[in-house]
Parts: C-alpha cells; structure tokens; sequence
C-alpha cells in the first residue's frame, strides 16, 4: 500500500515525491536528552580530583629517586636534567622505550600490580646499558579507562623502587584516564628512558672478534616476553595453584616475577673496556637478539648444554610440545643478558658479575661465518630426543 504523499493523490492527480519523515522527538523527550548529556568533566568519565590526588601521592615516590643531575620533583610541563652535574663533559645521549605487553593482563587479573613497574623499567634500562650508556631518567605513561587512584599508586611505587635500584632519576610522567578506550579495571603501561656515554666509549659491534667468549647471565624467569604464548600454554591451570613445576610458589606468582635489573653489575664492565658487547635478551630470544650486536663475518655458537633450562621453560615447553627452536627464539630461556668478552678476560669478568650477585655461565663463543647465532644442543637438551641446532641469520 503506498504511503499518502507517495506520486499520487487521492483524486488521481500527480504529485512530487516526498520522503517519509518520522515524527520528531516531542519537546519533553528533547528536555530529557539534553539532561543526560555530561554537564562537566567528571560526568563524561574524568576525574581531574582523581588525577591531582594521585600525582600528590606519587610525588615522594619520584622525589625519592633523585641522583646528581635531577632532583626528581613532579609537577611541571617538563623533566629537566643537568648532565654536567652528573659528570659528563662530551657525552652522547641514548633514548630506549617498551611497555611490558600482555604480562600486564595476568598481573591485573590477579591485583598483582606491585612488580609490573620494575618490568617496565627493566625493559627500557637494560637495553641502555648494552650500548655502554648510564642509565639517567625515566618517564612513564599509564593509560585507563577510569583512573582507580589505589591501583595506580600501586603502580608507580613499583616503577620508583625500579628507578631507585638501577640508578634511575623518575622525572615526570602522563597518567591519561580515556572513558571508552580501555574497559574497567584494564590499565596499560609505557616507559621511556634516557641515559648517556662519554663519545667514544660505547659499546657496539666493532670490537667483537672471532675466538671471543658468550657469558650468559641468569634471568629471574621469563622476564617481560612471550606472554602471549605463555597466557595461551596456561590455560586450564588455576594461577592462584602451586606451580607445576614449582609448588612453594604459585603458578601466578612464578609467572609475574620481575624482570631482572642488570645495570649495577654492567656498568663499571663497560666502562672499564671489560666487556666488548651485550645484548638483552628479549623478544626474539637468544637466537635473534645475540647478533644484533655482532659484526660482518662474526657467528655466535652457542651450546644449550652449558646451563640448565629452569623449570618455568621446561613445563612451558611440554605444555605446547614447543620444539628446541621456537624456544630459542621466543623466551630467553634462563639467560637474560650475553656478555661479549675476550676469551682471556671471561674468568675475571665471570668472577666479577659473580660478586656483584649474578649467577653466571660460559653459554658459547664467537666462530667465523655469516652474521648470526646457532644454538646447539646434545640429545636430551631442551627434551629433544636426539642432538639439535637452532639457526637465525642476519
């Protein structure tokens, strides 16, 4: 049946076309509409309170870190640091940023928010330290939907602690509370870090040669990577359970360990020429993150039999049958940092990170070849049935 209007009328004579309107909004309903709208900040999702209450409480936080060359002092459009005063003449400046990826939804399923911070710390400052740079100040940027003052204190007093442990001054930050971009309870983190180098004395490729010695240092577990593989092989097992593989501590707990700090025990072997590189062993695994710091012609060797692979790898390895190589080059399998050294120098620089309190392994050498890294190891390693090689080129 046509709708009246719709080409003729009712006597037959033709009319224009003409769209069906739907009748408005009556003018209480209107009233009521522009009384839902948000009449302040507050009211669409914000809490400026909320925001000024928190920076409040975090301020002696970041005051506590402060170091030569900041003061730490919170509140002003920029974070500002002297690095004369904290005793460079010529130095070249080294910028890192990372987050600490889906560890964070494990961590916020459990309320456990009092170790991310040091992961988000550890990710940005260990990666300063292998180009020789001292580790200066760090920034932080933590995201929400709606701001829960309690969790983020909580947050930003585990990233002060990191700070204060690996010399790090925290010199200004952004808390930004997004109604609509994060649902409730979800918060997501961003670190950035600054240190510097006298010119001249970084560490990078050129010094590394063939018949040099790999020493691997211990990592706290499985650090800040892989966690989306990880969530995935956990699946089915309670978090809040002891650990399969570890029952004095909770699979939860086992899983949200910190990433380790390697700044105090790495910086005076860098800058006393002990070591000719490192590298940070993070996503990508011992496999694509050694020859990063590797020359033309220089291979890294390196022999999975030299230390043991902890207990958290070996249950995450029989959960997801994962083969030798996608454990190579998705966790770090026990080894969170690899030191470059001459082959008659590794004793007393292995006897020195030992002292410092890392536990340390001779994991390899440098050979002559393509640029790249080959893990290798004997029948048994890493539960292979039979001997195995691991290889990444470039």
């Amino acid at each position: 049946m046509r709708q009246w209007g719709s080409g003729e009328t009712e006597d037959g004579a033709r009319t224009r076309w003409l769209p069906l309107q739907k009748p408005g909004p009556s003018r209480n309903r209107v009233q009521a509409m522009r009384k839902a709208k948000p009449g302040s900040y507050a009211e669409a999702g914000v809490s400026i309170a909320a925001g000024n209450a928190l920076v409040r409480a975090i301020a002696p936080l970041a005051r506590a870190t402060a170091r030569p060359g900041a003061a730490a002092e919170l509140g002003g459009f920029g974070g500002v640091f002297d690095l004369r005063a904290a005793g460079f003449e010529d130095p070249l400046l080294v910028a890192a940023t990372d987050g600490v990826g889906t560890k964070l939804k494990l961590a916020q399923a459990l309320g456990a928010h009092d170790g991310i911070g040091q992961d988000l710390v550890a990710m940005c400052v260990n990666d300063l330290v292998v180009t020789g740079a001292e580790p200066l100040f760090f920034l932080d940027y933590f995201a929400c939907g709606q701001l829960d003052a309690a969790v983020a204190e909580r947050v930003v007093a585990s990233i002060a602690r990191a700070c204060s442990a690996a010399g790090v001054a925290l010199i200004g930050g952004e808390t930004a509370e997004m109604p609509g971009m994060y649902a409730p309870g979800i918060y997501d983190l961003a670190g950035f870090a600054v240190g510097a180098v006298e010119r001249g004395r970084q560490l990078d490729s050129a010094r590394v040669e063939v018949g040099d010695v790999l020493l691997g240092l211990a990592s706290s577990g499985a650090h800040s990577n892989g966690f989306s593989l990880i969530r995935r092989l956990a699946e089915g097992h309670r978090p809040e359970a002891p650990a399969p593989f570890d029952p004095a501590q909770t699979l939860g707990a086992a899983l949200l360990v910190p990433t380790r700090l390697y700044v105090r025990p790495l910086l005076p072997l860098a800058r006393a020429g002990a070591v000719k590189a490192l590298a940070h062993i993070t996503g990508g695994g011992l496999l694509e993150n050694v020859p990063r710091v590797l020359p033309e012609g220089a291979r890294a060797h390196i022999d999975a039999g030299s230390w043991a692979l902890p207990p958290l790898f070996d249950w995450l390895r029989s959960e997801g049958a994962l083969p030798p190589h996608e454990l190579a080059r998705t966790f770090n399998c026990g080894i969170g940092m690899v030191a470059v050294v001459a082959a008659e120098r590794a004793s007393d620089v292995a006897a020195q990170l030992r002292a410092a309190g890392e536990t340390v392994h001779a994991i390899g050498r440098i050979g002559a070849g393509p640029r790249g890294c080959e893990v290798c190891g004997p029948a048994g390693a890493w539960g292979a049935a039979a001997a195995w090689s691991a290889v990444h080129d470039g």
